[in-house]
């Protein structure tokens, strides 16, 4: 128990200490340029607030959607060595077939076009 205190003390006064030195360290009066908004050297030309177009979030979410089905797949070699990698290969397939049929879908419906 002893033990486990000066540890949690220990790791408290260093946190502390480490704090206190990077207040110290730390710069406290900075210049215009940091105090901007924009620090990539110029003034912004227009306004930051340009809506985007729902495209961009349809093929963005489609990515997602599928690089995590796709994610799924990634056990696989090591789901060979059970006892029946069979079924293992079927349920792959199964997988491999849906997201096929899935991207099929979407490029039919034009939900991968840019251009409208």
């Amino acid at each position: 128990m002893n033990m486990v205190l000066f540890m949690i003390t220990l790791s408290l006064a260093l946190s502390l200490a480490l704090t206190t030195l990077n207040f110290w360290l730390a710069q406290m009066n900075p210049d215009s340029e940091k105090l901007s908004p924009y620090e990539c050297g110029f003034d912004p030309l227009g306004s930051a607030r340009l809506p985007f177009s729902i495209r961009f979030f349809l093929v963005a979410i489609l990515f997602l959607l599928f690089d995590l089905e796709i994610a799924l797949l990634l056990p696989l070699p090591w789901a060979t060595q059970l006892q029946s990698p069979t079924t293992t290969l079927a349920w792959a397939s199964a997988l491999i077939l849906l997201l096929t049929l899935g991207l099929i879908y979407e490029w039919t419906q034009g939900g991968l076009e840019w251009a409208e």
